[in-house]
């Protein structure tokens, strides 16, 4: 039997992608892909016809069961729930997932309203353009339940969808603009560089209290956001693509980073202010 380590490897960045457009979370992703690589080499590889395919929809299965555990897992989280912040270069591997618009943050914020199965028909059918055969043997279903899974996510994104992918340099723009008004503590400025319906979210990470809910609109958010540049260096990093959009970093001791903040950006304002500080998960 020819050994199944090298084509697996070839596979593996697409197979993290998967996971992690699924669960939003690398720990999950990554422990996906691992127990898939280990039922392939119990396997007998070689009568694996199409191995993508089969490593695909194996780590598509893991993740929905992943998936629907994580419910009683955020239940207990505290604050809003985020998706692990992915920064551009941090692991090579993963560059080209981020070049994808559905791993922006916003976007997997839109995902998380999505029931388990939903989700997994959606990213399966919108993102990898798996036929609803295969879909329908990752649920558990019947095709036509599967069709209908992927048309009732599509048609709840649809209500509420994330604000679309803007062009680089005018992402870059709008960040330079946002931390130039925030360098000058003036709220009129800050507040110009800023949506009238912008949002902040930060999954608290046992630091930022103020920040455990939604913050809303720009007033709101200007006073948060001037209060945090007083409090600490939240604020305070080098700029840096999270989920592909952009952001930055904070430095913190040793290798792991303090912070992760990702913007979102429309009409050449921030409309989505996303702080990740949990330390777990920053370690990735």
């Amino acid at each position: 039997m020819p050994d199944p380590a090298e084509p697996f490897e070839r596979h593996r960045a697409h197979l993290v992608g998967v996971g992690y457009r699924i669960t939003g979370s690398l720990a999950d992703a990554e422990d996906a892909v691992q127990e898939a690589w280990l039922r392939l080499a119990r396997s007998d590889a070689g009568e694996v016809r199409d191995l993508r395919a089969w490593l695909t929809t194996t780590v598509a299965r893991l993740c929905l069961d992943r998936l629907r555990s994580a419910a009683a897992r955020r239940e207990r989280h505290v604050g809003p729930w985020l998706p692990d912040p992915v920064v551009a270069g941090a692991d090579p591997a993963l560059d080209a997932v981020l070049r994808a618009d559905d791993v922006r943050t916003a976007a997997l914020l839109v995902l998380e309203r999505l029931t388990p199965a939903r989700r997994v028909a959606f990213v399966l059918h919108e993102a990898l353009d798996l036929p609803f055969a295969e879909i329908a043997a990752v649920l558990g279903c019947s095709e036509a339940a599967a069709r209908q899974h992927a048309s009732r996510a599509r048609r709840e994104i649809d209500r509420a969808p994330a604000p679309p992918p803007v062009p680089p340099a005018e992402a870059a723009a709008a960040l330079e603009r946002f931390a130039a008004a925030l360098a000058t503590g003036d709220p009129v400025a800050v507040a110009a560089t800023l949506g009238p319906d912008v949002e902040f979210l930060s999954d608290g990470g046992g630091v930022v209290r103020a920040a455990r809910r939604p913050v809303r609109g720009a007033e709101k958010v200007t006073r948060l956001l001037l209060g945090l540049l007083r409090e600490g260096d939240l604020l305070a990093g080098s700029p840096v693509a999270v989920n592909g959009a952009p952001g930055w970093v904070v430095p913190g001791p040793g290798a792991r980073p303090a912070s992760a903040t990702a913007l979102t950006v429309r009409d050449g304002v921030v409309v989505g202010i996303y702080a990740m500080l949990d330390p777990s998960r920053l370690g990735r």
